[in-house]
């Protein structure tokens, strides 16, 4: 803005100054060419008297009466009736040259002129002082543009910088009034703005620990009376056992709730441990296998490279594969399968079924579902935080013919640059 401003302010300068200045330099080559031919007029008076003197005393004109023509001209002719011609001064003609003539009384021509070289110089002489302060207003044309660009874009650099803040999730700015309208208008809509963020993440926040606080309470009686049925003689020893794996669930939907509130409240969710891959893909598939398999649905699992070790969070990586393993059982088909792959500069876990593929990139934004069924399009958009809490991304395969979900994971301590994602 600051620079646009300055050439603004700049070319609006010289094109003044050219309006001005263009009629004023025509204005004054014509003066100098009025002046120079005023001044040969009068030249040209004297020196015809002078002849006619000389002639009358019976005197010869030469060369040296005619010099004095020379003060204002820069060649004089004289051509006699009879005889030969004098000239004086400079013979080379041109056609910008100013001549005046003059006839004297006994048949003789009297001409005096000035060469277009003399004109252009005193003209150029004369516009010497128009194009200096041309020269000196364009220049504080520049230097005052860049003061009133630097004193007009300041407001908007400010606000650029309350709106970086803003985004960075700082709610407490303190947004100035200005003196340009314009920039007034936008501070008092970012004021407005960062009041009503404020109230909308406080009140989120709010209900996720409201939410947090009453999923605890069932989840903990529910989670004793698991405990005392499988203390209990009369419970039989393989319902004990599917209670042991209730237990199991309900402690981690315990630390997931714990973890998705974490991450509501903007925490960074630390990495606890060095975890293998496919070890956690292959206790996913174990936890789904048999609901899957009440279903007629089958999920495999594999591994393609050597490397498979990593650093996350445990939870949320284990979330994010319950995530889109649940997707692909309800809104695939056939298969599911569960692949690590060594990429070379990172990890990715590849979660696909047999399902055509009619997603797009929206399907990570809110309130977008990846299928129908009454679905709010909440689960892969929390997926794809989850991803960016394991430091990796969460994306479709555009160049599968089926459905398939990639996890980028960075490798066991090694900072690596997120791989680009195909656009679909």
């Amino acid at each position: 803005m600051r620079d646009r401003l300055v050439l603004a302010f700049v070319g609006l300068t010289i094109a003044v100054i050219g309006l001005y200045g263009v009629p004023r330099a025509y204005f004054l080559a014509d003066l100098v060419r009025d002046q120079a031919r005023s001044g040969l007029t009068g030249s040209a008076a004297v020196l015809e008297d002078l002849v006619a003197e000389r002639t009358r005393g019976g005197g010869e004109v030469d060369e040296d009466l005619l010099r004095g023509g020379l003060v204002a001209a820069d060649r004089v002719e004289l051509d006699r009736p009879s005889g030969t011609p004098i000239v004086v001064g400079d013979p080379a003609t041109d056609a910008e040259d100013v001549t005046v003539t003059r006839q004297l009384a006994d048949g003789s021509t009297l001409r005096l002129s000035v060469t277009g070289d003399s004109i252009g110089a005193s003209i150029r002489e004369a516009l010497l002082p128009l194009v200096v302060l041309g020269l000196a207003l364009a220049l504080a044309a520049g230097v005052l543009g860049v003061l009133i660009a630097r004193r007009l874009s300041r407001p908007f650099q400010d606000l650029a910088g309350f709106s970086r803040d803003l985004g960075n999730g700082r709610f407490d700015i303190d947004v100035p009034t200005y003196a340009v309208p314009e920039a007034d208008a936008i501070g008092t809509s970012l004021r407005g703005a960062a009041t009503r963020l404020d109230d909308l993440v406080r009140r989120e926040r709010e209900f996720a620990a409201n939410a947090s606080h009453q999923l605890r309470t069932p989840i903990t009686a529910l989670r004793l009376n698991l405990e005392d049925l499988t203390l209990w003689p009369e419970t039989d020893p393989a319902v004990a056992v599917e209670l042991e794996r209730g237990l199991g669930e309900l402690d981690r939907l315990s630390g997931s709730i714990d973890q998705l509130l974490d991450l509501a409240r903007g925490r960074r969710i630390e990495a606890q441990q060095v975890v293998d891959l496919v070890a956690v893909v292959e206790a996913s598939a174990a936890r789904w296998s048999r609901r899957l398999a009440a279903e007629s649905r089958e999920l495999v699992t594999g591994q393609v490279g050597r490397r498979s070790r990593t650093r996350v969070p445990i939870g949320p990586l284990e979330q994010v594969l319950d995530v889109l393993i649940d997707n692909a059982r309800k809104h695939g088909r056939g298969t599911i399968s569960v692949e690590v792959r060594d990429a070379g500069t990172h990890l990715e876990v590849v979660v696909g079924d047999e399902g055509t593929p009619q997603l797009g990139p929206e399907v990570f934004r809110r309130g977008v579902s990846s299928g129908t069924g009454g679905s709010e399009g909440i689960g892969l958009a929390v997926a794809a935080e989850l991803a960016e809490v394991c430091g990796g991304h969460l994306s479709l395969d555009p160049a599968s013919p089926t459905t398939r979900f990639v996890l980028w994971i960075p490798p066991r301590d090694r900072t690596v640059t997120r791989p680009a994602v195909p656009a679909s």
